[in-house]
């Protein structure tokens, strides 16, 4: 009866088979290793091939409809740090200058300023920053990695993709790839560029496809063209 109210644990890396108990795990292990690395490869594969649903840059939270690819089309509020879809700001806009109405954040409601100061920026910036916005991590980053601080920008990316940005995983393969901030590693930067692809960064989907193509496989290249398109 004690026996039977083992509970079985799953292989974590395959789940083909069951265990009992780590040390039953570690005994099978060399028997099980080959399969396990196989079948575990065509998990990823499942999970890196497969349609994003929408790009990175996720829905509009006014009208949740998935942001255009082309970024331009977005328009990102520094009150709050959300991507709003230009077609809901332009009819924002339209309805403040029919109503006479204060212009104000769509998403948090707060005012809108014609002419912030730059200091006031950063304040706004940093209080995003402080309350671990990844939105704001990755922005910071990207100033970090302006400025040439590289190790700052890996250290504000790193977070910001432990908190699931998908841009700063793509950022962080860059970063692997030209070994700025980093020692050059092309097995990280893969890594990276998959964790982006998977989440609906066309770049990096399009990266995958040209390092496929340069080692010679052809038909993983073609299929991360078709997704990226």
């Amino acid at each position: 009866a004690e026996v039977d109210d083992i509970k079985l644990k799953d292989c974590t890396a395959c789940y083909l088979v069951k265990y009992c108990s780590i040390k039953c795990q570690k005994e099978h292990r060399p028997k099980h290793k080959k399969e396990c690395k196989k079948r575990a490869a065509e998990i990823r594969d499942e999970l890196l091939f497969k349609q994003p649903e929408s790009s990175d840059l996720g829905d509009c939270p006014i009208c949740c409809l998935p942001h255009p690819i082309d970024r331009n089309l977005s328009i990102l509020n520094e009150c709050c740090g959300k991507l709003i879809c230009v077609g809901c700001d332009y009819a924002n806009l339209k309805r403040e200058l029919e109503g006479n109405l204060q212009p104000k954040c769509l998403f948090c409601r707060q005012p809108m300023k014609k002419n912030v100061e730059e200091r006031e920026r950063n304040t706004r910036m940093m209080k995003r920053v402080e309350a671990n916005d990844p939105v704001a991590l990755c922005q910071m980053g990207g100033r970090r990695h302006k400025e040439g601080d590289y190790a700052g920008a890996f250290e504000y990316w790193s977070k910001a993709t432990r908190l699931g940005d998908v841009a700063a995983q793509f950022n962080l393969s860059c970063l692997y790839r030209e070994g700025k901030g980093v020692d050059k590693d092309e097995k990280k930067e893969i890594h990276h560029l998959e964790k982006a692809a998977i989440g609906g960064h066309p770049a990096a989907r399009y990266n995958l496809g040209v390092h496929d193509l340069n080692k010679g496989r052809m038909d993983r290249a073609v299929k991360h063209y078709i997704i990226a398109a």
